[in-house]
């Protein structure tokens, strides 16, 4: 049985990874606002320390500046501040910094450098900084700087936290997604089963409804109720066809033996030729009442529970030979095609009416010198059989209609009949858990087939 539903695809699955996406995508915006708010207070703190010691330097005597900024090295062991001393042409007089850090524009406001460079005599450590530089007085150049490594590992201990909030989160919502989706999938398989036998024409049958009372529940026991009304109309209409069938067929059928009685009667008068053709109006009449109640009797599920192992290459071998004399002598070739085939569970006298009416139906619309063609062959779902004619062929929009009751088409008015034959011929093959498919034939006419749905075709129905 293949399932109806894919769990990735079904409501409980979709919901989940919508409220995962926006579970994910609000987590981004928060963890990117702290960052950024975290980051600007760092900054700011990290700015106002350098500008206070910018301060505080500037406002020293020059004789004592270059051991108060080589101290600033001595009193920051981490390196994290970092001060330099240079001459008018950039050498270096004091401090821990290395080298004039480039392009960094010595007008007393702090400036974001690149890593790299700013290099410590004792550290060197390709980190971002943030420096400022003052020119004094005698041309020197004081430089200070402090590296951004806290504001840089505060970020990422926030996006580590990011990932590892995702991971904790997303993988089991979707492992749960997937055992909560499990159940409703198998839910609706359940009710997929159910619908089959419905599906076939048997309105007794109805949904399963659990005790949950959820919204499936609630769903099925809408559909059940809706079955059980349509089955109660169809039962009326079904029934009131019936017994119009069946209470006219014995009042027709004593107009018919009076009729009779009178033809004879009236044997050789010009009169017995009017009481003829109302005789045989009248079992034109009679066929179509037995026809309708053969239809109903065939409708009647319970027609099944006899049905036994039906060898069907003997069925289609006595419709072949039952056929062959009236082919011939319509001047038709009848050619029957049989590979192996498995044994089926039906009713044989049934499959031998059904297979028989198509087969008449073929030669009667074939002309003189065509084929029919009665073959069968085994599918991966069970046997098929088709029925090849070559006559005019049914029209692609009356394919639908010609199994229904009564409906004779353009091609087949002027030719007797009671347009119930595909009636009797499709409940038989709906009975067998079959389909009927017409479809066109092989160079022209009319190809009607028996076989079982593919999974692709109850895919795409």
């Amino acid at each position: 049985m293949r399932p109806l539903i894919d769990v990735w695809r079904s409501a409980t699955s979709r919901l989940i990874l919508i409220y995962g996406a926006l579970f994910v995508v609000w987590s981004v915006v928060l963890l990117g606002a702290t960052q950024w708010e975290s980051s600007r207070y760092l900054t700011h703190v990290l700015d106002q320390i350098v500008s206070q010691r910018m301060e505080y330097l500037m406002q020293m005597d020059m004789q004592h500046l270059p051991q108060a900024v080589d101290a600033a090295g001595t009193l920051d062991p981490h390196g994290i501040m970092s001060a330099g001393l240079f001459d008018a042409q950039g050498k270096p007089l004091a401090g821990n910094i290395a080298s004039l850090p480039q392009d960094l524009v010595a007008d007393g406001r702090l400036h974001p450098l690149p890593k790299g460079v700013v290099r410590t005599d004792r550290l060197h450590r390709d980190v971002g900084a943030r420096a400022m530089g003052q020119r004094l007085a005698n041309g020197e150049l004081l430089v200070l700087a402090k590296d951004t490594s806290t504001i840089d590992g505060l970020g990422a201990i926030i996006r580590r936290t990011l990932l590892w909030g995702l991971s904790l989160t997303v993988i089991p919502g979707l492992l749960g997604g997937l055992l909560l989706s499990r159940g409703p999938a198998r839910r609706i398989r359940e009710i997929q089963l159910a619908t089959e036998p419905i599906q076939r024409g048997d309105l007794t049958k109805r949904l399963p409804v659990s005790r949950r009372g959820d919204e499936l529940d609630v769903l099925a026991g809408i559909v059940n109720t809706m079955l059980g009304e349509i089955e109660r109309l169809m039962g009326e209409v079904k029934g009131v066809c019936d017994n119009i069938a069946h209470d006219l067929r014995t009042p027709l059928t004593r107009l018919r033996a009076r009729l009779y009685r009178a033809q004879q009667q009236l044997d050789g008068r010009p009169e017995a030729t009017l009481v003829e053709a109302c005789v045989a109006d009248i079992d034109a009449v009679l066929t179509r009442f037995r026809a309708l109640l053969r239809v109903s009797e065939l409708e009647d599920r319970h027609r099944s529970a006899c049905f036994s192992e039906v060898d069907l290459e003997r069925v289609l071998q006595q419709v072949h030979d039952f056929y062959a004399p009236l082919a011939e002598d319509r001047g038709l070739r009848f050619l029957l095609e049989l590979a192996p085939l498995a044994p089926l569970r039906g009713d044989a006298h049934l499959l031998f009416e059904a297979f028989a009416n198509l087969v008449g139906n073929a030669i009667k619309f074939t002309p003189a010198g065509g084929r029919v063609l009665l073959r069968a062959r085994m599918e991966r779902s069970g046997p098929r059989v088709d029925v090849l004619d070559g006559g005019p062929g049914i029209p692609t929009d009356e394919r639908g209609a010609v199994t229904r009751r009564f409906y004779r088409g353009d091609n087949s008015r002027s030719t007797p009949g009671s347009g119930l034959g595909l009636s009797i011929v499709s409940a038989i093959v709906r009975l067998h858990g079959y389909v009927l498919e017409i479809g066109d034939g092989e160079g022209g006419g009319a190809c009607i087939s028996m076989h079982c749905l593919t999974e692709a075709a109850v895919e795409a129905a």
